[in-house]
């Protein structure tokens, strides 16, 4: 769970404001560039299936669109705040900057947990809310996806709500969507790959040897459990893997000295990326406090769950041995915990660099849907590489030359980017 005394939209104008400092950005701009151009909050009436009728509180935000079509996923979540997608479609605006792709940050979500929902009504929640914003998403405006506890499913429901409502047919509107129902092979494993496409090219320019390297793993869900198996393919260590109980809602960290295997992991977790604790003993794992992931002697930290996981207050705990820490998550460290990073010279890969390999395979979707004609796995996974690969290389160039921490260097190129384009088109 998100650590509270934090809010991420404060985070993430926090590190904006830090950069847009730095490159002297003019009033206007940074006034423009940490608000949002879009807000609209929302309730959705929901019919149960005992008879009564729920309320739903939902959002969908647009931070800035200067470069393409708003692109952000849908989250559902019981805690779920305006102020976290607030953060989510700012660094969505950054992420998509920072690979390049011609898309703008959006992010919605629903207060809800669909754990607790029977199929139904989790389908009536996900037509409700394509109703209420018709008229504000669609291939070539706002571009929705599957994010925390929403999957193609979902999206193929609100898919075809959207397309009841307009009459027509728009595979584009919507990224996430099933393979064979206008889903992209190669999105299951996009964002985990791209996370270690990233690190793979870090431990490169660090002359330092995969196969030589051990790694603890925060979140086992979509993202974590790919970048787990990537990894270990290509000679890494996963020595730890930390997630949340859903059965008796409790965090634990699976640990194991000589490696874990994350088929094997992936084998006895829920639809959620809850690992059953049972059934994990049996595999030999030990069983640990779910804040154990952070205090392994590894090489590599990889927090792949929430926001405002690693702070000033838990930071003492992480072992002088890690080198890298990779940004799987959105937010998993809060800005007061940058400087000691840095000052520890632990190597950070940013978030809105490190997972940006969903929204980039995302594009691809969104392309091929718009195109209605699709690639094969191996062309999509060789684009996302290049991309991954050419826009790491970029930030950590632009590191090296100005002596600037990477998350700096990442947000110096994406800023600049959306800057120019808001400049173009004369909004500022």
């Amino acid at each position: 769970m998100a650590n509270q005394n934090y809010n991420p939209f404060e985070n993430a104008q926090t590190q904006f404001d830090r950069v847009a400092e730095l490159l002297q950005l003019d009033e206007g701009t940074r006034q423009l560039l940490r608000q949002h151009r879009q807000e609209i909050h929302f309730t959705i009436p929901v019919k149960m299936d005992d008879g009564t009728t729920k309320v739903f509180k939902a959002f969908r935000m647009i931070h800035n669109d200067s470069r393409g079509p708003g692109k952000g996923g849908i989250r559902f979540h019981p805690h779920e705040t305006a102020d976290t997608v607030r953060a989510l479609s700012m660094w969505m605006t950054w992420k998509c900057a920072a690979v390049d792709i011609p898309l703008g940050g959006a992010k919605g979500g629903v207060i809800c947990d669909p754990r607790t929902m029977s199929a139904g009504e989790q389908e009536r929640l996900c037509r409700g809310y394509i109703r209420r914003l018709k008229s504000l998403v669609g291939y070539n405006i706002d571009v929705p996806a599957p994010d925390v506890m929403t999957n193609g499913q979902h999206m193929m429901w609100m898919l075809d709500e959207y397309e009841s409502v307009t009459g027509q047919r728009f595979p584009g509107m919507i990224t996430g969507k099933p393979v064979g129902h206008g889903g992209s092979l190669g999105r299951t494993e996009a964002t985990g790959y791209g996370v270690v496409y990233c690190l793979r090219e870090c431990l490169k320019n660090m002359d330092i040897d995969i196969t030589k390297t051990s790694a603890s793993i925060q979140g086992f869900g979509n993202v974590a459990e790919y970048a787990a198996r990537l990894y270990t393919e290509l000679g890494g260590k996963v020595v730890a893997v930390s997630c949340w109980n859903a059965e008796d809602k409790t965090a634990y960290t699976f640990r194991k000295a000589d490696g874990c295997d994350p088929a094997a992991l992936a084998a006895i977790k829920d639809s959620f990326g809850s690992i059953d604790k049972a059934k994990a003993i049996e595999l030999g794992y030990e069983v640990l406090p779910g804040d154990a992931w952070l205090s392994q002697d590894v090489d590599i930290l990889i927090p792949a769950a929430l926001e405002n996981q690693i702070t000033p207050e838990v930071f003492p705990n992480i072992s002088k041995q890690v080198k890298i820490i990779c940004e799987a998550a959105n937010g998993p460290t809060t800005p007061d915990c940058d400087a000691l990073i840095e000052k520890a010279g632990i190597t950070l890969i940013p978030d809105f660099m490190c997972n940006a390999g969903g929204v980039t395979c995302s594009y691809f979707e969104q392309v091929q849907g718009n195109m209605n004609y699709f690639w094969t796995k191996e062309e999509v996974l060789e684009k996302l590489e290049n991309a991954m690969t050419r826009a790491f290389q970029n930030i950590y160039d632009l590191a090296k030359e100005q002596n600037l921490y990477m998350r700096d260097a990442a947000y110096v190129i994406a800023i600049k980017r959306v800057a120019a384009a808001v400049k173009a088109r004369g909004w500022c």
